[in-house]
């Protein structure tokens, strides 16, 4: 005899296109009915892209059938579409987040190429703009920006409403998984119980009135970013990258990620684009020249600008003080008021 259970199992095996988690995970099924030999499998999935439930319908029916006593299945997808922007540029529908008008993604296709730095130095561009922002660390294996606001403070929870306040730091709303442990505890969590964190903080954060709140996300294009998408309306993503090719590999598999999924690709910055030598002023470019601006034509989105390498920004995010609160008239903290301008500008026209 079949059961609902062997059916669950056996759909861990189908993986969502374009990443590594199963779809049992990501909860898409809806409903399981076996009647003798026939099963039928409800799910439901929120895309504009008809591949993606074609996919998912073909590979969950093949792998249903090799389940022994299975003779007829059928899988049913209710399609929704997306919450999109809206005229003012904050998403509708049950994903928004309340009082935040613009929710964007800082993401990078690999690691090392400075993208919490960029999420907390944009953050704080940002707000010198005049406006109200915050900024959440959805690495919950790796987050660093408690360590790069200079904080351990414990975000509190109401008791009544279970709402959590975030912590503040430099006129920022912060929240991260860095206030949650400490510096040697590792975060040990299966696939299930990171969407899970990561929910929470998106939803059940006391977030308040924002005009930006910012997504630190982790490196890649796996599970975290998938729940995301799925869980609040973005306004759009900055890919981070660096200039070689090396980087701009993965920044070109970041941004097909979010054209999957239907988030607009806002534009892309290059970090670490240049040493400028504090003694004669010479300019050198370590890992390449114009590797950014090329990458942002080929992939047809906006190119930001781009952000020197200096010892200043390493030590000033190493004493919990970002660069751009540190020394606000250098040229790293010039070069992100620059982007600032223009991304506030571009979302809001």
């Amino acid at each position: 005899m079949i059961t609902p259970e062997q059916v669950r199992e056996k759909l861990t095996t189908v993986k969502y296109p374009g990443f590594s988690r199963d779809i049992t995970s990501f909860g898409l099924i809806k409903d399981i009915r076996i009647t003798g030999t026939a099963v039928v499998v409800q799910m439901s999935l929120t895309t504009n892209d008809p591949k993606i439930p074609q996919a998912i319908k073909e590979n969950s029916e093949e792998a249903l059938r090799s389940l022994e006593g299975v003779e007829s299945v059928s899988v049913r997808i209710d399609i929704l579409a997306p919450a999109q922007p809206s005229a003012g540029g904050a998403g509708t529908g049950a994903v928004q987040i309340e009082g935040v008008k613009h929710v964007i993604a800082v993401a990078s296709g690999k690691g090392g190429v400075g993208k919490s730095t960029v999420a907390a130095n944009l953050a704080i561009a940002l707000e010198k703009t005049g406006a109200k922002v915050g900024l959440c660390d959805c690495d919950i294996y790796g987050p660093s920006i408690s360590l790069m606001f200079g904080t351990n403070e414990r975000p509190m929870a109401d008791q009544e409403t279970n709402r959590i306040t975030p912590v503040e730091r430099y006129g920022i709303k912060l929240m991260s998984m860095g206030f949650l442990l400490d510096d040697a505890s590792p975060a040990i969590l299966r696939g299930p119980m990171v969407t899970k964190y990561t929910q929470q903080f998106l939803r059940w954060v006391d977030w308040g009135d924002l005009d930006f709140l910012i997504l630190d996300l982790p490196p890649g294009t796996g599970d975290i970013q998938l729940t995301i998408v799925q869980t609040v309306a973005l306004t759009g993503a900055i890919i981070v990258t660096t200039p070689q090719e090396v980087a701009l590999i993965d920044a070109r598999k970041a941004s097909t990620m979010f054209q999957k999924v239907n988030v607009p690709v806002l534009g892309l910055i290059e970090n670490m684009s240049y040493f400028l030598c504090p003694s004669d002023g010479v300019r050198y470019d370590i890992f390449g020249n114009g590797g950014g601006q090329r990458e942002a034509t080929r992939i047809k989105v906006p190119f930001l600008g781009q952000i020197p390498i200096d010892i200043a920004t390493r030590e000033a995010g190493d004493r919990g003080q970002p660069v751009t609160a540190a020394e606000p008239d250098g040229a790293v903290s010039k070069a992100f008021l620059s982007i600032a301008s223009v991304l506030k500008s571009s979302v809001s026209a």
